[in-house]
């Protein structure tokens, strides 16, 4: 961690000029789209693949009519199908999943007081009045919901709120275009995983609430992220 906080404390010194005393918190934005640029490849292919999906479903619905009377056939029919034209039904987790890492770092290092022994400075820095290692509750606690620290997270909270409804309508949207699943279409649990997908959204609310004000930075500007550059791969 100790390296990583020298990272940021040197994209906070180059930022301070423009941000002064938020150049912790720019600093972490900038870092976030750093990794985000990192994964972009892998956006683009999980995209490939939910197009290659849906070419794929009228022949999906032929193994339907083929099979309608053994699940388990068509179950293994449409895995077989996936595995020809080399199209992984979880293949947009991987995105996702990659970015966990930089997340906990996060979590983890705004959540420490000390690093290798010494002081966290990282903690003294702030977003306007919100102290990046503080969490909402703090901010309640030291001026309530209309307070100066307590303003900032309103901030965070709309953007959230925004972004969510527009993944949860398109979510929504692109759900409303697929066929009705039938038994043994899917891999077993993942079409459970698909309906509760476009709900999850705002799901962030909560974590945004619960993490550090670093780490709810890190998530507000990935998942900003996420929905320009959907809309911008589905194009």
């Amino acid at each position: 961690m100790s390296v990583f906080a020298r990272l940021v404390e040197h994209l906070a010194d180059l930022l301070a000029p423009l941000f002064h005393a938020s150049a912790a918190a720019a600093a972490i934005v900038l870092f976030t789209a750093l990794v985000r640029l990192l994964v972009h490849p892998l956006s683009r292919a999980a995209a490939r693949g939910r197009r290659a999906r849906a070419a794929l479903q009228p022949r999906i619905t032929a193994l339907r009519e083929k099979h309608a009377g053994n699940p388990q056939r068509l179950q293994q029919a449409v895995l077989e199908l996936h595995a020809e034209e080399k199209v992984s039904p979880l293949s947009g987790c991987l995105p996702s999943l990659l970015q966990l890492p930089a997340f906990f770092l996060l979590y983890h290092l705004f959540s420490s007081s000390t690093i290798d022994g010494g002081g966290n400075a990282l903690l003294g820095h702030r977003l306007l009045a919100a102290p990046l290692g503080g969490r909402w509750a703090d901010a309640l606690a030291d001026g309530g919901v209309f307070g100066p620290a307590g303003a900032v997270y309103l901030g965070l909270f709309v953007v959230v709120a925004a972004v969510a409804a527009v993944n949860f309508r398109r979510a929504r949207r692109t759900l409303a275009e697929q066929p009705a699943p039938a038994a043994g279409d899917q891999v077993p649990g993942l079409a459970a995983v698909t309906r509760a997908t476009p709900f999850l959204s705002f799901f962030t609310l909560v974590t945004v609430a619960v993490v550090p004000l670093a780490a709810a930075l890190y998530i507000v500007t990935s998942t900003a992220w996420s929905a320009a550059e959907q809309a911008l791969l589905s194009r």
